[in-house]
């Protein structure tokens, strides 16, 4: 069961700008201002949402009272694409009665496509009026576009003074590669946590869970990941529960992250990725990407082939200097690499234990490298072309 923070309330609806009837427009609302720490695409093409997220929290010096949220249309690359963000954001302001650079709207859905504003701005009244704490879930279904489930982690975390809560919920299956932020995610706390503590605590976790992510290798216009403070657990802290917080914060967003990577688009199983003996966390990452998003690696174990060549090849290329003759792969904790070479296996046994949902690769520097770094990805099959050869129809 979800533990979800005090101070917030939700609503979800359908608005007409999905082609089925399903909610596509939603609203998350701290009953007083958050303090608020965001992470953005870095496509040069950044949807108008996300340009206007970010002039809210600099003229909003970080507080943020409501988050509006719309899937089926990305409001990216249309002439009209500002003034709808914008007559979106004011159209909640005014219903909330609170400032338009307070609201922090968020799109996902199809590139290219005009978005009619009075889609939003008609279903804000409606939104608002149906504001619940109990709304959370329809917020986490009503954000989703190519998603097969809704994706929420939570936690409960004990202060000295007392209970704060923390629940994130996500989107994305497709378009997911890491830089910054992936896919949209929003985690909030009712734990009070100074402003620049609260972006320290959200980059580092960023870089443990949507960082570590990969899907397609094709990084979104949209991506947003938000944390709200708004200490409505009204508990003081210090060092050591902020501590705690922080440890939470990441088992909350790399849960978010492991998700979206086991329901990525056509995906049957879940790939993770383990590096280790590297010089540094960076480099063992950086060649964990290159594995993860390696088309012939994730085709491989969609076919449950034991081929470690595609591995090591994908190590190569990654732009990490190391001596292969020091490198030992696993697959589901099965040596089949040794000193850059073939190790005896059993192949048919491992064949059937990469038939698994969830398959284990490790790369292995042998050495004194301390660096070492996780990656979540999945298999790539024909089901990913299906999704995507028709995506706009």
């Amino acid at each position: 069961m979800l533990k979800l923070p005090l101070g917030y309330r939700y609503a979800a609806t359908y608005a007409g700008i999905r082609k089925q009837e399903k909610d596509d427009v939603a609203l998350i609302v701290s009953e007083s201002p958050a303090e608020t720490a965001a992470v953005f695409t870095r496509n040069v093409v950044q949807a108008a949402p996300v340009q206007l997220s970010r002039r809210h929290l600099k003229s909003g010096q970080g507080k943020i009272t409501a988050v509006l949220v719309n899937a089926g249309n990305a409001n990216c690359a249309t002439r009209t694409g500002a003034k709808v963000a914008l007559a979106s954001c004011k159209a909640v302001a005014k219903a909330l009665k609170t400032k338009t650079r307070y609201v922090l709207p968020a799109s996902t859905g199809v590139i290219g496509v005009e978005l009619d504003a009075k889609l939003i701005t008609s279903a804000v009244p409606k939104l608002a009026s149906q504001l619940s704490a109990s709304a959370f879930d329809s917020v986490a279904e009503a954000i989703l576009t190519t998603d097969t489930r809704a994706k929420v982690a939570s936690e409960a975390v004990q202060f000295r003074g007392g209970m704060v809560r923390i629940a994130g919920m996500t989107k994305g299956a497709g378009m997911i590669h890491p830089n910054m932020a992936t896919t949209l995610g929003f985690v909030l706390t009712d734990a009070a946590v100074p402003a620049k503590y609260l972006h320290r605590m959200l980059r580092d976790a960023t870089e443990r869970s949507y960082n570590s992510l990969s899907v397609d290798g094709d990084m979104s216009t949209n991506d947003m990941v938000a944390l709200l403070a708004n200490g409505a657990a009204k508990i003081k802290s210090d060092p050591k529960d902020l501590k705690l917080l922080n440890d939470a914060l990441g088992r909350v967003m790399e849960s978010l992250a492991r998700q979206i990577a086991s329901d990525g688009e056509g995906a049957r199983k879940l790939i993770i990725v383990r590096t280790s003996g590297f010089r540094t966390e960076e480099e063992a990452r950086t060649a964990a990407r290159a594995i993860a998003n390696s088309p012939l690696v994730k085709t491989a174990i969609a076919g449950s082939d034991p081929n470690w060549g595609r591995i090591l090849s994908a190590a190569g290329y990654s732009g990490i200097a190391f001596d292969p003759a020091q490198a030992d792969i696993f697959l589901q904790d099965v040596l089949v690499c040794r000193k850059g070479v073939a190790a005896d296996f059993d192949e048919p046994g491992l064949k059937n234990r990469l038939d698994a949902s969830e398959v284990l690769i490790r790369f292995v520097l042998k050495g004194r490298g301390k660096g070492e770094a996780r990656f979540f990805t999945c298999d790539l099959t024909e089901g990913y072309i299906q999704i995507n050869g028709s995506y706009r129809t």
